[in-house]
């Protein structure tokens, strides 16, 4: 279908539906059913199989293997968040799914983190025990250290999110503090192999920050994790300040024999999606520019930033002439101080970017979380359109009140603009389209995209992608 885009005219309707079709590229291309079993080792031929994971892609990782090994004994568990199970979960599951909350941990995330250290506890040598691990881990799996409660857990968690931390800072902090994160799965595996399936959420894939990295060696330490609560400011349970300063029981580092037996194996990737994205761009006629998969920074100014990109190659050519698309991935940052509206990372990033552009024409945008959970919201994100910001102050909104009360979600639901799918059931980050075009389109391109955009987003089931 790329013939006749070049033109590079579209208009509203058509925009949106390449945004989408590109947003679910990306998801599709993380979508364990699809790119789990390839990554398996060979079962082992004597010995036991212990399933365990955590995340937000942990049922359909489960499911995953029970489908590539079906003649295979299993057993062990995996939590998720409430309601990341399969639609239709299928009848006789082998690997049971355990449900906690997120962001903020709760007693069903430390009872199945409990129960996961137990499964893997006292295994052999030839005993096989498969980690599945996804973004969204460490609070599903909040297992406090000796001498701590899941009160004090809570405390520092809320303390973490409001502070504006990036994730390998949080986590530094989380392992310090945790019975389970930081490698101590792996050492309560040993002498078991361990062979750890990981699907990234963190900038630059680094498998000790996926999940707070329960079986990776753990390179910070705890003069690392007071450093950070210091630099932060953050108002910690008294707790939490003598477990942090006693620092009795250190992670387990890089080279700690209970760790030999231990393998990772990365399956989905920011970089994966974006590079779907890509090719499901160029067969839409639009030239696509990854400006990189691990853009972080405040949510704001990243879109702010977006926008002047935008802005020059929509005026440009510069650093790509148009049709094209500029794809990014990563996690951002919402410093709140103060009351906050109904927001998120994706829409904040969003609404910064329109207003950066500033109704520019021609310049269409998405910004949506892989999950399909923006924040707290029933979103995974929002489009942002040339005329975004009139529109909203048509509404009797505005936009930079909104921008500045934390309220970019409120302020894209009122113009009907939330893209929501539900839980898809992985998590490889934030992705953000900027889409760089003219207004109007040809017939023939409308035609093509109308299924597109009366088509519903469904994600979750094994058909869904």
């Amino acid at each position: 279908m790329a013939s006749g885009t070049g033109t590079g005219h579209w208009d509203d309707a058509t925009a949106r539906a390449a945004l989408l079709r590109l947003f679910e590229a990306g998801v599709r291309a993380a979508d364990p059913l699809s790119v789990l079993a390839p990554h398996l080792p060979a079962p082992p031929t004597s010995g036991r199989v212990v399933v365990v994971g955590v995340g937000k892609a942990a049922a359909k990782m489960a499911l995953a293997v029970e489908q590539a090994w079906p003649a295979v004994p299993l057993s062990g568990l995996v939590v998720t968040t409430h309601g990341a199970d399969l639609p239709d979960p299928p009848p006789n599951r082998r690997i049971p799914v355990r449900f906690a909350n997120h962001p903020v941990p709760d007693a069903h995330g430390t009872a199945a983190a409990a129960e996961i250290l137990a499964a893997v506890r006292g295994l052999a040598p030839d005993d096989l025990v498969l980690f599945l691990v996804s973004g969204g881990g460490s609070s599903l799996s909040t297992l406090p250290a000796p001498g701590l409660t899941l009160d004090d857990l809570v405390a520092v968690n809320r303390e973490l999110l409001r502070c504006g931390a990036p994730i390998d800072h949080m986590n530094c902090i989380r392992k310090h503090l945790s019975g389970f994160s930081g490698g101590r799965l792996a050492v309560a595996a040993h002498p078991a192999r361990v062979v750890t399936l990981a699907i990234s959420d963190v900038p630059g894939d680094d498998p000790a920050v996926i999940a707070s990295g329960p079986t990776i060696a753990d390179p910070t330490t705890f003069a690392e994790a007071r450093a950070l609560v210091a630099h932060y400011r953050m108002r910690l349970p008294e707790a939490a300040v003598r477990h942090l300063a006693a620092a009795a029981e250190e992670t387990p580092k890089p080279g700690d024999p209970r760790l030999a037996g231990t393998e990772l194996r990365m399956i989905a990737t920011p970089l994966m999606a974006l590079r779907a994205m890509a090719e499901e761009a160029r067969a839409l006629g639009l030239t696509p520019l990854i400006l990189g998969d691990a853009l972080e920074g405040e949510a704001r100014e990243l879109g702010r930033t977006l926008g002047g990109i935008a802005r020059s190659a929509a005026t440009h050519g510069l650093p790509v002439g148009r049709p094209a698309v500029l794809l990014s991935g990563g996690e951002t940052t919402v410093t709140i101080e103060g009351t906050a509206g109904e927001g998120g990372r994706g829409t904040e990033t969003l609404l910064g970017l329109a207003l950066a552009l500033g109704g520019a024409p021609g310049v269409w945008a998405l910004c949506c979380d892989t999950d399909g959970i923006d924040g707290k919201s029933d979103a995974a994100g929002a489009i942002a359109t040339p005329d975004t910001l009139a529109r909203a102050q048509a509404l009797g909104r505005d936009p930079r009140a909104a921008l500045a009360g934390h309220d970019s979600t409120g302020l894209f639901r009122a113009l009907g603009d939330l893209v929501v799918t539900g839980p898809t059931l992985t998590n490889v980050n934030d992705v953000r389209v900027v889409l760089i075009g003219r207004r109007v389109a040809p017939g023939w391109l409308r035609a093509f995209f109308r299924e597109t955009l009366t088509r519903p987003l469904r994600y979750g089931a094994a058909s869904a992608l």
